[in-house]
């Protein structure tokens, strides 16, 4: 159907004010820049990245452990916080084949430990986007003075691998923004050699066995930190069910280690109910425990839901890693500085542990690792709520971490410091928080102005005196 001169007349004066419209909004748009390298953490300045929110992490990784070697795909849901004509992921030694942007192809330059994805177009600010890696390589574990001189990260073992990365080595399994203050939720799915069991946060979806392999799909639908994040493998024996309070419980254990020495499964049921009465309601779908018979690990880690422990450990330290699935897991810091804030309240769960177990009281706890400590010794030069990086896991942030809680615990009343805690972790479920929220929390509930006692017991660099009562 031909139009008349009238109707193409007003149609060319509609097609240029859409033009001209168009062109307005183009120019009035901010543009596009490229995110930042970095979260801006002090301790880890390369770490986590800028321009855009993680939502969720769905991870396949295929581990082939006679050679060492994991072939993985990383596709990450993500919001960007501004308008980004390029974002970096944090992945450490492993190679990247093919980075895709919304589904396209994308280019992408590697500098040290730092990609930088180009998409083909620039990422509107609010808006959601996906980014898939593909890479392979062997992953090796970090080592240095942070964890208490232990490697750390993704541990071979001798039937597979131990995967354990506070802080810093969720990067050196899969592309992430890797710093605790952009959690997300994840689908991770684990394919291994038949006969070895993946492990890995929150429950299991489906498991089974085909072609010579062995697969599992695990789903944790609560925000988590890059670091508490696990795919350790191994031959494992599995023991299921729920606490006496009906939540889930999973527990995987290397067949090769002394099972008479603690009840794992047990402790584990019992603490996380105790805990969930004096911490508020468990914030994850199931509870559990992966023990494996790492001995070069020489620690355990909170990995969320399910803690991983590199032996057969005792009973305190079993309840020290759940106590951190509210302190550390559910509420994490927002920074590494706040450490103290995982670390202290974990090591003080063990004295609130003894305490509930009649064996001794917190107060008895607090007195004993006080006094065996003389003033001029160097545990007390440390500024706790800030212990610096090389030291963030040191004895004074554990322990005097605990002593701060009794201590402030003995200055506002045992009332008062038992609506603290659960309102604590219901104030920041699931998110970040730092130290001075935890003063301010302490003030509203106590009725009490406490900045001094706590410039005394965090950053003051000498042994507290105590108060007369």
């Amino acid at each position: 159907m031909a139009l008349s001169r009238s109707a193409r007349r007003t149609s060319r004066w509609l097609a240029l004010a859409t033009a001209v419209a168009s062109a307005a909004t183009i120019a009035a748009a901010p543009a596009a820049t490229p995110g930042a390298p970095g979260a801006g953490d002090p301790y880890f300045p390369e770490l986590g990245n800028g321009g855009f929110d993680a939502l969720h992490y769905d991870l396949g990784v295929s581990y082939h452990p006679d050679s060492g070697r994991l072939d993985g795909r990383t596709t990450l849901t993500a919001r960007a916080t501004q308008n980004l004509s390029a974002f970096d992921l944090d992945l450490q030694k492993l190679t990247v084949d093919s980075v895709r942007v919304n589904g396209r192809r994308a280019h992408f330059a590697r500098s040290g430990d730092e990609i930088t994805v180009h998409p083909s177009f620039p990422l509107r600010r609010g808006g959601k986007f996906t980014v898939t890696v593909a890479y392979h390589g062997v992953p090796k574990p970090l080592s240095g003075p942070i964890v208490f001189g232990s490697d750390y990260g993704w541990m071979k073992t001798k039937d597979g691998v131990f995967v354990a990365c506070e802080p810093n080595a969720a990067s050196t399994w899969f592309p992430s923004s890797d710093h605790p203050g952009d959690k997300a939720t994840y689908d991770i799915r684990i394919d291994a050699p038949k006969g070895l069991t993946g492990v890995s946060n929150g429950r299991l979806i489906a498991s089974g066995e085909a072609h010579g392999r062995s697969y599992a799909h695990w789903r944790e639908s609560r925000p988590m930190a890059t670091y508490l994040a696990t795919a350790t493998i191994g031959k494992f024996d599995v023991r299921t069910g729920t606490t006496p309070g009906g939540i889930p419980v999973y527990v995987a254990t290397d067949p090769t280690l002394p099972t008479g020495q603690v009840d794992v499964y047990g402790i584990t049921a019992e603490a996380t109910d105790y805990w969930s009465k004096v911490f508020g309601k468990y914030p994850f779908e199931e509870t559990g425990a992966v023990v494996d018979d790492m001995p070069q690990a020489g620690f355990s880690l909170e990995v969320q839901s399910k803690p991983v422990y590199s032996a057969v450990r005792s009973e305190t330290t079993i309840v020290h890693e759940l106590a951190h699935q509210w302190f550390g897991d559910s509420v994490s810091v927002r920074q590494w500085k706040d450490i103290w804030l995982n670390e202290g309240f974990a090591s003080y769960a063990q004295w609130l542990w003894s305490e509930h177990r009649g064996t001794v009281s917190a107060h008895d706890s607090f007195r004993k690792a006080y006094d065996a400590i003389p003033a001029d010794d160097g545990f007390w030069k440390q500024k706790i709520a800030d212990p610096q990086r090389d030291t963030m896991f040191s004895a004074a942030v554990y322990r005097r971490g605990a002593m701060t809680l009794q201590a402030l615990r003995e200055r506002i009343g045992d009332t008062a410091f038992f609506q603290l805690l659960p309102a604590w972790t219901a104030a920041h479920r699931y998110g970040n928080a730092d130290t001075a929220q935890f003063v301010a929390l302490a003030e509203k509930v106590s009725g009490q102005k406490l900045g001094d006692f706590f410039n005394t017991w965090l950053y003051t660099e000498s042994k507290p005196a105590l108060s007369v009562r």
